[in-house]
This record gives structure tokens, C-alpha cells and sequence, in this order.
């Protein structure tokens, strides 16, 4: 069985490489998606009884490791040094410095990486993440899946 839940966030970026306008810094409503896959818990007075995991668990999980940190964080990638240096000049910026550009694609492998040590077979039921979809524009999005590098 696969559940999915979706979150959404507001974060700044920029391209640096890119020859259009996407080199600038801007800010998307980004949107994420958590699919799990697992076996349907079976156990009579269980608060789980007949889900793969509860929904608000998924939330607060990926809310807590992922959302949270991101949201209204600038995502700046740390060879971008006019950038990271310009954030460093603003007191009590939220930036977050990653190892990679932060494109869609990018964004949605690092979140699948972040995710993937979160959701653990606690239940006995085979419980593993298989998917996280990042929306940067409503029509545009990356999928990081498992198996896929």
C-alpha cells in the first residue's frame, strides 16, 4: 500500500549558473510530497489499526526533520560565496547552506536522503519511504524515488 502526504513551505533560492532569470534571488511556494509504502497494521485496539502510518504522523515528521528548517530559510548552495556572503551580512538570517545547487531536482534528492532516516519500520509493517515530489510552481516538479540516484 502507498500513502502520500503533502506539505508546503515558502523558501528563497537562486541559480546561479542559470541564464535566465532563475540566477536571481527569488522565493517559490514549494509543496512536498511523502509517499510511503507498507502493509496495512492489522491489531485490534491499535491507534493505527488499518493505515500504513498515521497522517499526522507523516506531517509531524517531515514537518520537524524537513518543513521546518526549510520554511522561510533562504536555500543557498555554498559555493555561491556573493550569496552566502551577502546572507552572512543579516543578522539572524535563516539560511540554509547546502552541498548542491539548489534546483528542484537537487532539492527533492536532498529531501528524499533527510526523509529516508525518518520513517523506519516501527510498526512491524514494512514501512519505508519510496518517494518525495517537491513542487517548485504548481506546474513544475522533481520526483526523487527510491533506487534512483
Amino acid at each position: 500500500m502507498l500513502v502520500t502526504r503533502r506539505l508546503e513551505f515558502d523558501a528563497g533560492h537562486r541559480i546561479p549558473d542559470h541564464e535566465s532569470q532563475c540566477r536571481h534571488l527569488h522565493g517559490h511556494r514549494y509543496a512536498i510530497e511523502v509517499t510511503l509504502s507498507g502493509e496495512i497494521i492489522r491489531k485490534d485496539g491499535d491507534p493505527a489499526n488499518g493505515m500504513v502510518m498515521d497522517f499526522s504522523e507523516v506531517k509531524a515528521l517531515a514537518k520537524s526533520r524537513l518543513v521546518d528548517p526549510w520554511d522561510h530559510a533562504f536555500l543557498v548552495y555554498e559555493g555561491d560565496a556573493p550569496v552566502v556572503e551577502f546572507l552572512a551580512t543579516l543578522a539572524g538570517h535563516k539560511t540554509v547552506l547546502l552541498d548542491c545547487i539548489p534546483t528542484a531536482e537537487n532539492l527533492a534528492m536532498k529531501a528524499f536522503r533527510i526523509l529516508d532516516a525518518t520513517y523506519r519500520d516501527t510498526y512491524g509493517n514494512h514501512l519505508r519511504l519510496e518517494r518525495v515530489r517537491l513542487y517548485e510552481t504548481p506546474n513544475c516538479w522533481a520526483d526523487a524515488v527510491r533506487g534512483q540516484d
